[in-house]
């Protein structure tokens, strides 16, 4: 199933993140791709909003990764948010046990995913930003089917 949505400004797509994070289970493991500067960490500033993470969100491209703590209706929330862009290798993504985070039953964003294809059947979502004029963009969801 694929959705997509047509943003005119940061405010829409965090405003279509959150109605997007409404529709997640436990355990989905989320890519985001897109040109740098597409929009993926506006995206996911969205998704935190959703789930009331109290950290501010910041591009984990120069810590790989960062964990956020939320809740929703009253239940704890962890979202992993991971950035492959400086990961050189598979052995250096598995050596930050990038597999056990995906399968811990937490919500997994991973920004850059197609630089490890070896990953791709873990995904149950893709998130792709695009550039369609100079504040818009296009975001196309597609979930597949397990």
């Amino acid at each position: 199933m694929t959705e997509e949505f047509l943003s005119h400004s940061e405010h829409e797509t965090r405003q279509i993140a959150r109605q997007f994070a409404a529709s997640l289970q436990p355990g989905e493991i989320i890519s985001l791709s897109g040109q740098l500067g597409a929009g993926k960490t506006v995206f996911m500033r969205g998704v935190t909003e959703f789930f009331n993470c109290s950290e501010q969100l910041s591009s984990p491209t120069f810590s790989l990764f960062n964990i956020y703590q939320g809740s929703l209706a009253g239940e704890e929330v962890v979202l992993h948010h991971f950035d492959l862009y400086r990961i050189e290798s598979l052995r250096e993504l598995e050596a930050i046990g990038f597999d056990e985070y995906l399968s811990s039953g937490d919500l997994s964003f991973v920004e850059w995913a197609e630089r490890f294809t070896e990953y791709a059947s873990f995904y149950t979502l893709t998130v792709s930003l695009e550039y369609a004029g100079d504040e818009s963009r296009r975001i196309i969801i597609k979930r597949f089917v397990r």
